[in-house]
């Protein structure tokens, strides 16, 4: 007995006890409700014990299974249950039915739980569909909702629908825990059931939850089921509805919803038009947009300031400036005065499109108004004077700002500094911080001038101990300006001390400080580091921005881990933050210059899917990397849907999609978008000239390419230092391979060039001037054209770049001049540049042309000792120069070092190895050297095939000839014919050795 109350015990919980004293006079029930209570309770207890006594425990079994059902509260039923068990009596399934329901309706769900998995599941019994509703409900509870959904679907099994409670229970659960679409999978299961309606919250959460993370069908879906079941919706629901509509790109739909909702009696009012109007110019569809604002204005509704500011983003988006301007008129004659952020969007547009002396022209409109321009304002227009180089505009500007009482903040420090040469970015951060100090301070703040680092910084330590002590609220603004400045300084150690600072003052720095540390650790090769910087500064409270998630991408990206990228990417949309284009952006260039062009395409879709809509640059990303992979059609399609998306083709789009076009010898169809480019305003620019100067440099048609580079200077444009190491590189590299013959021009070819030459020349300004042209007819004229141009470049003041001097280095050493490309490299290390790894390449690669292989392999210890590890490249060029001088081992073993250190060599240097160990009978490691080609997935030429297959035969090796035509792929009809080729050499060899056998000498 004792033991069965102890298992009782583990479902049952005691009861509590009340600390409460008893009233005096308590109010005395009535005496015939009393006696019918009690008597009914212990003559079910008086008959079960009589049935027990003559053995009939079946019958006072049903006796406790209907007193049970019958409680009215979880406790009697549970004293019920109690008697049964003190008796030795199972309680029967029935009985643990009723009894796990008035447990679960009562609230205790652990006990209920218990009871179930003891009795139920325990005992083998099968629950029917009244149980697992009530277990539903239980796990829903419990937040179990595997477990609750999988006695759901036992229920639809069975061929019954859940109760209308389990029903809500569960769609509860998965919705409280942003699990909606699981709660959206059990509303459908039950969505054909018209007697199933549930409680109105389901429906709402439902609603507000599918369509904040955009499964807009969905949501429209248990939408037209809730009005179908007769539930009416509210106000919010459908707003909820219509924003997530105008959040995932899908306006035209919300509209019709809003059209809907107003034809069943709800009213949308002056919010929801706005918020549809936004949407409508977010999509470039102003059209739209415009006749909503006068139907907004039809229905009685007056038009506010962040309405036509709205409609004025939109117009002045799309460069219509004369119209934005008309409903700013219109705005000032409905008694509205354009506020700071209409004028902020027309400077951005201004400074955006380059019309510098049109936001000018505003800034000083705005004083006029009574509008004082605020930082923000006079950001954008200063980082507009830098980019136009206009240094006289800017300082005037700036000093003005200042004279008007404006004080700089962390975000105009950034972009000054970012788009202007400072110099020292601390002693810019010194000016702004003694601006910031004599604003922000009630008393006088001492001042000096610093003209060195060191002093600048004692200076701004000085100065932020004046700002905490005088204005502790301006302190975050100036730690973070000091921090930006050191992170573009390069001063990680600073920057993380002044961070530690930060901490101990309990503060955080602005997304600009944090963003400039976290670009800094990465860029320094620490992205581990700065991801667990992030994690840090995320316990304390800060929370990431888009932007911070777009810098560690970009840097992946840039050092070409698109796969670390991508989990960044995932984390921060499981994080539901979701990323901005910018990402995306990142993440489609990588995987462009990786001609990874499918899974780029997969990520715009993926971008698409999520709501994202592609501005200028991405549509300029994608077109790009179709060109430079060859898929010119794709790049054509993309640049007809950039202005399908309302966006007008810039000068880079055409610049990409030009290049690209040439790129594949489709010069004529090229012609066409230049002269369109032309027409739509875009004159040829150096980014253009220097494209197509490289293209034709790779195609080696030098006397062309020159010809270019000729009228662009003709054109009066400014040759940047890209174009001086496009053309250096370009004639360095190209002409080594250069064949007269092979390359001479088809007259297709030549009908293109001349109308390209003829479309720029119509736009050069001074056509009359002297021509530089470089004539290339033999090797000698070759070298001479090399050395010619890198004496023109040599005249031209420039500021000091590695890649530049590594192409004048590789020229030099192209026209076997070692001595002269040492000197430029001594020359180049008097002015500060250190050679890196490219430039080692390019002098062991130069020592390997002219045969003096030993000063190749002591540069290359040189280089190891110097700290520059060998990469695929070296490894390759040193594998190329130990086969051009018949050292075919030493390469063999060098590709065995290579590989151990992680790099493949590349097909050239497997093939170069091939062709060597064919040329020496070395038909074994000339065997194993195809295996290797053909398990890295490279196909080895047909003359080493042929020639390998041939040295085999002869060997008598018919079994590893057999074998190498075997494993190789059968990819074409060419590779059939070689098969035919090795089976008839085959069979001669056979046939000798027959004639051999039978006729021995």
């Amino acid at each position: 007995m004792i033991k069965q109350r102890f298992l009782l015990s583990k479902f049952v919980r005691r009861r509590t006890f009340s600390s409460c004293p008893l009233p005096f006079e308590p109010k005395t029930p009535s005496f015939s409700s009393s006696i019918t209570q009690i008597t009914q309770k212990d003559l079910c207890f008086s008959l079960a014990d009589q049935l027990i006594s003559r053995g009939l425990v079946s019958s006072a079994q049903k006796v406790i299974q209907r007193l049970i059902s019958q409680c009215s509260s979880a406790p009697a039923a549970t004293s019920a249950a109690e008697f049964a068990i003190a008796r030795g009596m199972d309680l029967g399934f029935g009985g643990y039915v009723c009894l796990i329901r008035k447990l679960v309706i009562s609230g205790d769900a652990l006990t209920a739980e218990s009871l179930y998995m003891d009795c139920i599941v325990g005992q083998g019994l099968e629950p029917d569909r009244n149980l697992l509703n009530s277990m539903i409900i239980c796990y829903s509870k419990l937040g179990k909702l595997d477990e609750a959904k999988s006695c759901f679907d036992r229920v639809i099994k069975l061929g019954f629908t859940p109760w209308v409670g389990a029903c809500n229970a569960i769609i509860k659960g998965f919705s409280e825990q942003d699990r909606f679409l699981e709660a959206y999978e059990c509303f459908r299961q039950i969505g054909d059931a018209h007697d199933t309606v549930l409680h109105f919250s389901c429906y709402n959460r439902l609603v507000n939850g599918l369509s904040r993370r955009g499964f807009l069908d969905e949501g429209v879906y248990v939408f037209d089921v809730m009005k179908k079941n007769g539930v009416l919706p509210t106000v919010h629901m459908c707003k909820s509805l219509i924003i997530g509509f105008c959040k995932w790109g899908r306006v035209e739909q919300a509209e019709i919803l809003c059209t809907e909702i107003e034809s069943n009696g709800f009213v949308v009012d002056k919010y929801m038009y706005t918020y549809l109007i936004n949407s409508y110019c977010k999509g470039r569809k102003i059209e739209m947009a415009m006749r909503l604002f006068m139907r907004m204005l039809e229905m009685g509704y007056e038009a506010d300031n962040y309405t036509y500011n709205t409609l004025i983003h939109g117009f002045f988006n799309l460069g219509l400036f004369s119209k934005g301007w008309a409903l700013c008129n219109k705005m000032v004659r409905s008694c509205l005065k354009p506020d700071l952020v209409t004028y902020q969007i027309m400077l951005n547009k201004y400074c955006k499109d380059r019309k510098v002396d049109r936001a000018l022209e505003l800034l000083d409109y705005m004083l006029r108004c009574n509008v004082p321009p605020n930082v923000h304002c006079y950001t954008v227009v200063l980082a507009a004077l830098c980019t136009e180089r206009k240094f006289k505009e800017l300082y005037s500007l700036y000093h003005k700002m200042l004279d008007n009482g404006v004080v700089p903040d962390h975000v105009f420090f950034f972009i000054f500094a970012k788009n202007h040469p400072i110099g020292d970015p601390l002693l810019f951060a010194q000016t702004i911080l003694q601006a910031i100090a004599k604003e922000s301070c009630s008393f006088d703040v001492f001042v000096t001038r610093s003209k060195s680092t060191r002093g600048a910084i004692l200076e701004i330590e000085r100065l932020l101990e004046e700002i905490v002590r005088g204005n502790f609220v301006s302190a975050d603004k100036a730690f973070s300006i000091y921090m930006i400045a050191l992170c573009m300084a390069g001063k990680l150690d600073s920057a993380l001390h002044c961070l530690e600072k930060m901490k101990n003052l309990c503060m955080l720095p602005l997304p600009t400080a944090f963003n400039s540390l976290i670009k800094l650790l990465a860029q320094e090769g620490n992205v581990d580091a700065a991801e667990s910087l992030l994690e840090v500064l995320q316990e304390q409270g800060l929370v990431p921005k888009q932007s911070t998630f777009s810098i560690i991408v970009n840097e992946h990206c840039i050092k070409g881990d698109v796969a670390s990228a991508i989990d960044v990417l995932d984390k921060i949309e499981e994080m539901g933050i979701g990323a901005n284009i910018s990402v995306y952006n990142s993440i489609i260039g990588c995987l462009g210059r990786q001609k990874m062009m499918r899974e780029a395409e997969k990520f715009y879709y993926r971008m698409r899917e999520h709501g994202i809509d592609p501005d200028e640059t991405l549509f300029v990303t994608m077109i790009n990397a179709y060109s430079n992979n060859g898929w010119v059609n794709e790049a054509r399609e993309f640049f007809k849907k950039m202005t399908e998306h309302n966006l007008r083709p810039n000068s880079r789009a055409y610049t990409a999609l030009i290049t690209g076009l040439v790129k594949k010898n489709m010069t004529e169809k090229s012609c066409l978008y230049l002269h369109r480019m032309i027409k739509d305003g875009f004159m040829p620019n150096a980014v253009l000239y220097t494209s197509l100067v490289k293209q034709f440099l790779r195609k080696r048609e030098f006397e062309f390419a020159f010809r270019l580079v000729d009228l662009m200077k003709k054109s009066q444009l400014e040759q940047d230092l890209v174009t001086y190491i496009t053309i250096v590189s370009g004639v360095s590299r190209n002409i080594r391979r250069f064949d007269r013959k092979r390359y001479l021009s088809s007259t297709n070819s030549d009908k293109g060039k001349n109308l390209l030459f003829h479309l720029l020349h119509e736009k050069a300004i001074s056509p009359n001037r002297k021509s530089f042209q470089v004539m290339v007819t033999c090797e000698e004229e070759m070298k001479l054209a090399v050395l010619q141009v890198i004496e023109q470049i040599k005249k031209v003041p420039y500021m000091p770049d590695l890649h530049l001097y590594n192409g004048i280095i590789f020229g030099i050493c192209f026209a076997q001049s070692m001595h002269a490309a040492y000197e430029h490299l001594n020359l180049m290390r008097k002015e500060g540049v250190e050679p890196n790894r490219v430039t080692y390449t390019i002098l062991i690669d130069g020592h390997i042309q002219i045969g003096e292989l030993h000063l190749a392999v002591g540069l290359f210890n040189e280089m190891n000792a110097n700290g520059f590890p060998p990469d695929r490249m070296l490894f390759n060029t040193l594998i190329r120069g130990f086969c051009k001088v018949g050292k075919v081992f030493d390469a063999l073993t060098l590709s065995h070092m290579m590989q151990k250190r992680g790099f493949l060599p590349s097909k050239g240097s497997y093939e170069k190895i091939l062709g060597s160990l064919c040329a020496n009978n070395s038909s074994f490691y000339a065997f194993k050297i195809y295996e290797e080609m053909i398990s890295h997935d490279y196909t080895p030429c047909r003359y080493h095939r042929q020639w390998l297959n041939s040295i085999l035969l002869q060997d008598n090796r018919s079994d590893e000839a057999c074998a190498m035509w075997v494993m190789f792929p059968n990819r074409s009809s060419q590779n059939r014919e070689d098969k035919q080729e090795f089976l008839f050499a085959l069979v001669a060899v056979i046939w000798q050795n027959i004639v051999i056998i039978c006729n021995p000498i």
